[in-house]
């Protein structure tokens, strides 16, 4: 390569700077950036303003076209073949040096014609996986119903309604076998998760014999802080409460919102939870020691909620990193959370509690520790852990040490 050519590095992702992955990209984007390098991001749909240069994939009938693939023959991943041939257009043009995937699924991308592409190119390319589509016959993540198919060939899915939801047709066995082809018909691929726990699953998979490396996501420590006052309290009239706070995107059983309902039974009077990212109709079902807030794109409103919480709960059994965990850490407050998938990875003894058992009774246990320590017992040990394994900079760094390894032809160890 000369060196009078900067680097052009393109990643691709449902999402421009919006959303965990979204955000991730956009980080890494400016990261690129810094080096004088050039930055690249496609994306599929949901956008906020980017430092890097922007290439929008797909419009709004090839969503909705892609949707009902989906829907009705359960072929996610294998519409919106328009779109990704404009895509491989901008490629051509643009030649980067590196294309870096991250979330390809989402109703914006066909895999089989951007991989079959890829695998007649000598462009170097980086797949980031957050959770585990690539390498089962349909579903993101399988450890709550106990699936394990995909080791061998997924068929006869358990979990055809859950997301990418197909509500006729079960194509998982297709799936699977379009996957397995197309994710190894390029010798220039190179994987990273985004745990230990997924690059062991992704290690058991078809897609074992791919270099891996496992790259914590970072998140912004001067956002995600100790805030030393917040009238938030006062607000939601909670001041002398002991509070219980649970973030999503989504509010499901999968994300342990039944798990928190049972809870709240057995809490004492001045204990209560607030939950955020939840809608109008389930709020009308809680308790009357749950609060419900809708979802909020107000990053310091989410800050506060994070700083006047005593305890912070992740209750979910499928979490392939559990970044709503390391930013309530991040802000000095403790995590209980479950043994399950990656979710013990981020929390540790110094910063919270790890149930073996998601039952009611070891969740109150838990939350008996934490309120008998106090949160100051642990805001210090949480502050420091987050600092020391999960900032921007040593995300970005990792992946400029990659970037830079695959420009040198060096391989991923």
């Amino acid at each position: 390569m000369s060196q009078e050519k900067r680097p052009v590095i393109l990643q691709i992702n449902v999402t421009l700077n919006y959303g965990s992955t979204g955000r991730l990209a956009e980080l890494l984007g400016e990261k690129i950036m810094e080096k004088g390098w050039e930055s690249f991001i496609a994306f599929g749909r949901s956008e906020r303003k980017s430092k890097s240069h922007s290439i929008k994939i797909s419009g709004l009938l090839s969503v909705f076209y892609h949707v009902f693939l989906t829907r009705i023959f359960d072929k996610h991943g294998l519409g919106s073949r328009q779109a990704t041939k404009k895509l491989i257009r901008k490629i051509t043009k643009i030649k980067p040096d590196i294309i870096h995937l991250h979330n390809i699924h989402g109703y914006y991308l066909n895999y089989k014609i951007l991989f079959d592409f890829l695998s007649k190119t000598q462009t170097k390319v980086l797949w980031t996986l957050h959770d585990c589509w690539a390498f089962t016959g349909h579903c993101t993540h399988y450890e709550e119903v106990g699936c394990y198919k995909w080791k061998e060939i997924c068929h006869h899915c358990p979990q055809k309604k859950e997301f990418p939801a197909s509500f006729l047709l079960d194509n998982s066995k297709q799936n699977y076998l379009h996957k397995k082809k197309a994710f190894q018909s390029t010798g220039q691929l190179k994987l990273v998760t985004v745990s230990d726990w997924l690059k062991k699953q992704t290690e058991q998979s078809f897609l074992r014999d791919l270099p891996s490396k496992r790259v914590y996501n970072g998140i912004d420590l001067k956002q995600f802080d100790h805030i030393p006052e917040s009238n938030l309290r006062n607000r939601l009239k909670l001041k002398d409460k002991f509070i219980l706070l649970g973030v999503a995107t989504v509010w499901n059983d999968k994300k342990g919102l039944q798990r928190f309902i049972n809870l709240a039974s057995n809490l004492k009077s001045d204990e209560i939870i607030v939950l955020i990212g939840i809608t109008k109709k389930q709020i009308k079902k809680f308790p009357r020691n749950i609060i419900g807030i809708q979802p909020t794109q107000d990053l310091q409103e989410l800050v506060e909620f994070y700083n006047v919480a005593d305890v912070f709960l992740n209750l979910s059994l499928e979490e392939s990193f559990g970044l709503v965990s390391v930013e309530a850490m991040a802000c000095g407050t403790p995590v209980i959370t479950t043994d399950s998938t990656a979710n013990a990875e981020v929390v540790t003894a110094h910063t919270g509690v790890v149930c073996r058992t998601v039952d009611t009774s070891s969740l109150i246990d838990a939350i008996r520790q934490i309120k008998s320590n106090g949160k100051e017992f642990y805001s210090a040990n949480c502050k420091e852990h987050v600092k020391r394994n999960f900032s921007i900079e040593a995300m970005t760094n990792n992946y400029i040490g990659l970037y830079e390894g695959m420009l040198s032809k060096t391989s991923v160890k």
